[in-house]
């Protein structure tokens, strides 16, 4: 690299850093290669101010509002582009940045680009969500939106100098839908820091007094998600009568309020705990205790070709995964977990219990998730292709 750091700028719509994990690290591993990097992201509880500088990267935040319904989300991302645009052109003229990361959701950021690349600023599109088809999941139908949807996500591509990819499914995407030339495209999963993220001494109160913890980690934003969830817990509590077992929602989000009381409703309350958002050494600790980590992500087409983060933050704690035979879940998790058989919350339940009956296949599944993420998943080896992408970029 040059004497002089070359500057860039990371836009991330949907999270606040140092929050979205993937990209703060995206944003430590750049600095630390000697990068100048200047961030943009919307506020976010725990991370209210306007502008401030962790670890040598300076953090600039606007105010967003969360939607939750196809015209909220035409008001939320309008507003958040021109937030993006009026910071960014803040942190040009301070810094004279040279490459524009964005990532998405949504796929409007482009129109950021388009206007920095009049100043030979080079664009790196982070492909994290397949938006057109997360729309048709949440909403199931195609319409004036899912047009615009899919319109934005070419235009991203077309924009694009280079594309960085979470998996093999996204890749193909980039190549097939986005017409990225292939040596354009760079896989750069969202692995953990394997020296940064380990089990610790498990914490015995978060049970409640039960030998059991059952733990789910995510953002709560879809009830149809984790209805099945919900099913499954019944049937574990109800049908196969297992009071020995606590289940922990650790997350926050706009359905977290409806699925508490689709609990109570269920009679579930005794045996359901939701935390809200928790991270840091709160989170950790939940993570060292559980006995048992669950992903109900129902297959679908969307689920089938998505990385899902928790999964790899599961067997970094070395815990044993239950979750449903998706295409890219298996790539994660490998001989590490149990699968159900597709959307049967009923067999879901059963490898739960099947593996609260067996230490043995607990400490076995475990052992095998940690060592992915020490040999294959492991954020150190991908930072060689985030750096290999920005070396791409500013070739051109």
């Amino acid at each position: 690299m040059a004497d002089q750091p070359i500057p860039i700028l990371l836009i991330v719509e949907n999270l606040p850093l140092p929050f979205a994990r993937r990209q703060w690290e995206e944003a430590r591993a750049l600095a630390q290669a000697g990068y100048s990097v200047s961030v943009i992201c919307p506020k976010g509880r725990g991370f209210e101010k306007s502008r401030e500088t962790l670890e040598g990267i300076e953090i600039n935040r606007h105010w967003n509002r969360e939607a939750h319904q196809p015209l909220g989300y035409f008001f939320e991302y309008s507003w958040a582009l021109g937030a993006e645009f009026c910071l960014a052109l803040r942190v040009y003229a301070r810094t004279r940045f040279r490459i524009l990361h964005a990532t998405n959701p949504p796929d409007t950021i482009f129109l950021v680009a388009l206007f920095f690349k009049l100043f030979g600023v080079r664009f790196i599109f982070d492909h994290d969500d397949l938006n057109p088809e997360l729309f048709e999941a949440k909403f199931g139908k195609r319409g004036f939106f899912y047009r615009l949807i899919t319109l934005a996500e070419r235009l991203t591509y077309k924009t694009a100098d280079v594309s960085i990819a979470t998996n093999e499914s996204f890749r193909q995407v980039a190549v097939t839908r986005g017409k990225m030339p292939p040596e354009r495209v760079f896989i750069v999963r969202s692995c953990p820091d394997a020296s940064a993220l380990r089990a610790g001494p498990p914490h015995p109160e978060l049970k409640e007094g039960r030998p059991y913890l059952v733990l789910f980690l995510s953002a709560i934003m879809q009830r149809e998600r984790l209805g099945p969830l919900l099913e499954s817990i019944e049937h574990v509590v109800k049908r196969r009568g297992r009071e020995d077992c606590l289940f922990v929602f650790a997350g926050g989000g706009p359905e977290l309020e409806a699925l508490r009381q689709s609990a109570d409703t269920l009679g579930l309350a005794g045996h359901v705990r939701f935390t809200g958002r928790i991270y840091g050494e709160d989170l950790a600790a939940y993570l060292s205790t559980a006995d048992v980590c669950v992903a109900p992500d129902p297959k679908t087409p969307l689920n089938d070709q998505s990385t899902k983060n928790k999964i790899f933050e599961y067997m970094a704690y070395a815990r044993p995964v239950v979750l449903f035979d998706l295409v890219e879940g298996r790539r994660q998790a490998g001989d590490a977990a149990l699968y159900a058989r597709s959307n049967d919350p009923v067999d879901f339940a059963e490898r739960i219990l099947e593996l609260l009956d067996s230490e043995a296949l607990r400490r076995e599944l475990g052992a095998r998730g940690r060592k992915r993420i020490e040999e294959r998943f492991n954020w150190k080896m991908e930072q060689a292709a985030l750096l290999a992408a920005y070396e791409v970029a500013l070739e051109k």
